[in-house]
């Protein structure tokens, strides 16, 4: 009987109209109705849903695209924040192991200083370098010396020509006004002029020999010390890490106990290549040094006696020679604040 029934359901036509539309069946309300209320409750094209399962699946196989979307954008944005914390984590990791590596090194140095100043620890020694720092301090401390006496006598000095320039102006005033003193007080005019003229020659000559002390003592000098400064430094990490490399030799050898003595091993010779080069550094600086002081001195204290000398046996013209010998400058008559004769 079902096959007859299929039978007849192929055999069936349907009938179309004049338009070409379908006819209209008894079903077709029914199917119309149906449809529109796909149309109406169907999926929403910004909602299309993925049906896993196939056609006719249950709802429990479907995933709204939506959640797909905040998915992606969920998973984008967790995986930035992981990038983003593991960044700062390893840049927090490094600065906890500069710092690690700066306490032991502090510590390392702490001890061995103290060790070295209570005599139980050992300091590498070069005695002819040594003597050759201490030389250098101790010149350095005589010539700051000189320094600053030459500075006092550059701000006397400069208060002793200041008064002349006033004391020749109030004479030659004086000597206008006054009819029966006029060549006494004029002679004398003219002699605090020449004086406070041969002044100002002899501070040119005074200012250039404090500033080319004041650059050998704070600049040349000041320099080859921080070197030294620096190349003790690691003299004393260089014991540090032999020390330590020392006690760590005389332990039992197991399996970490070697490990940490090729650890030490290589820190110590890390120290000791820096000490050795700093230490070459020093020698060569405190050579060209000593050869600069000589040229330097020699120059300024010629330039310091010939000046002197002039000015105080009133030959004016070997003033101004020893001041165009030595290239020195003077700014001229009136020149506009702030002078040579300022201090430095």
């Amino acid at each position: 009987m079902t096959d007859s029934i299929l039978s007849k359901a192929a055999t069936m036509e349907i009938p179309i109209n004049s338009n070409g539309d379908t006819g209209t069946l008894p079903e077709d309300d029914g199917l119309e109705q149906d449809l529109q209320q796909v149309m109406v409750s169907g999926p929403n094209l910004n909602e299309t849903s993925i049906v896993s399962g196939g056609y006719g699946g249950t709802a429990e196989g479907i995933i709204p695209t939506s959640s797909i979307k905040g998915s992606n954008m969920h998973h984008s944005s967790s995986s930035s924040s992981v990038m983003a914390e593991e960044t700062t984590r390893g840049v927090a990791v490094e600065k906890l192991e500069t710092v690690k590596k700066w306490g032991l090194n502090t510590y390392k140095c702490t001890k061995q200083m103290i060790s070295e100043r209570f005599g139980r620890g050992s300091r590498t020694v070069d005695l002819e370098l040594e003597a050759q720092i201490e030389v250098l301090r101790d010149t350095k401390r005589k010539y700051e010396n000189v320094l600053r006496l030459a500075r006092a006598l550059t701000d006397h000095f400069y208060n002793m020509v200041q008064t002349q320039h006033a004391l020749g102006d109030t004479f030659a005033e004086l000597s206008q006004k006054s009819p029966e003193l006029r060549d006494e007080f004029g002679y004398n005019a003219e002699t605090q002029k020449l004086l406070c003229k041969n002044g100002e020659t002899l501070l040119g000559a005074i200012n250039f020999f404090v500033s080319s002390i004041n650059t050998l003592v704070n600049k040349t000098m000041e320099d080859t010390l921080m070197t030294i400064k620096m190349y003790e430094n690691a003299r004393l990490e260089f014991d540090a890490y032999r020390s330590d490399l020392e006690e760590l030799s005389m332990n039992p050898r197991d399996a970490v106990a070697m490990s940490h003595i090729d650890a030490a091993q290589q820190q110590y010779q890390t120290q000791k290549d820096k000490y050795e080069r700093l230490r070459s550094d020093v020698t060569i600086k405190l050579k060209f040094l000593d050869e600069n002081k000589v040229k330097v001195m020699h120059k300024q204290l010629l330039l310091f006696h010939n000046a002197i000398s002039a000015y105080f046996a009133g030959n004016q013209q070997q003033l101004e020679q020893t001041l165009q010998q030595f290239n020195i400058k003077l700014r001229p008559p009136g020149a506009d604040k702030p002078s040579w004769l300022e201090k430095q």
